[in-house]
């Protein structure tokens, strides 16, 4: 089996994930902001590169090589256009497309020499149609959505796909922050307008990157895959 990193490993979809892949039999190490107790777990900030490629180094020295990332590790924002600070909106897109630039980079290598790589990014079903009040999120996940589609182009012939996941209304400690700040609306309400008339888990999200991380997914690239419970199609 392959060596795996998961950022934003620690809760929600990234730990979802990075539990997975390991009863699948990869060895994870997950890359978070917070410390966490699980055997191969790096505190680093993907928006810093220098953090970043210590953590890399450190689970090289202990796995091995690195096959397979799956970019997790988001920041939401809520907050009307015109009041965002560009503070607040470098933050956002930093650790929501910068962290993945620079993770991306940092791996290719070690994929590059193996002839062999999958990368995940998680994005957001709201690329599709846009939420009001999370514009600096919006354009930070549908330019990961761009960023997937370019590099699947550039590094398929290196033996590498490259897929993104966006997931839908999705039951996470990030979202349920976001309701308890009353920023989110009528969760039940959503649940009604959802077809399949349910909250998404993070292991529905850990189920469509398990398959895109496969071999069996081995000519599927540069796809977006939409894991929302029909919201989005």
């Amino acid at each position: 089996m392959k060596t795996a990193v998961v950022t934003g490993g620690g809760s929600g979809i990234g730990r979802a994930v990075a539990e997975r892949l390991r009863a699948d039999g990869h060895s994870v190490a997950t890359v978070d902001l917070n410390p966490s107790e699980e055997e191969f777990a790096h505190v680093a900030d993907v928006t810093d590169r220098a953090q970043v490629d210590a953590a890399l180094a450190a689970v090289r020295d202990k796995l091995g090589p690195v096959s397979i990332l799956v970019n997790a590790a988001g920041l939401d924002g809520f907050k009307r256009f015109t009041d965002i600070t560009f503070a607040e909106w470098q933050r956002v897109v930093d650790v929501n497309l910068n962290g993945v630039f620079h993770c991306v980079q940092a791996v290719l290598p070690d994929m590059i020499d193996a002839g062999w790589g999958r990368i995940v990014n998680i994005s957001s079903s709201s690329t599709h149609s846009g939420t009001p009040y999370m514009s600096h999120y919006v354009a930070a996940k549908s330019a990961v959505n761009g960023l997937t589609k370019s590099l699947a182009l550039e590094y398929g012939p290196a033996g590498i796909t490259v897929n993104a996941v966006p997931p839908g209304f999705i039951d996470t400690p990030m979202l349920r922050s976001a309701e308890s700040r009353g920023v989110l609306g009528d969760v039940q309400a959503t649940i009604e307008a959802t077809p399949v008339r349910r909250m998404g888990r993070p292991e529905d999200i850990a189920a469509a990157c398990a398959f895109l991380i496969s071999e069996e997914a081995g000519y599927i690239t540069g796809q977006i895959l939409g894991v929302n419970g029909g919201r989005n199609t």
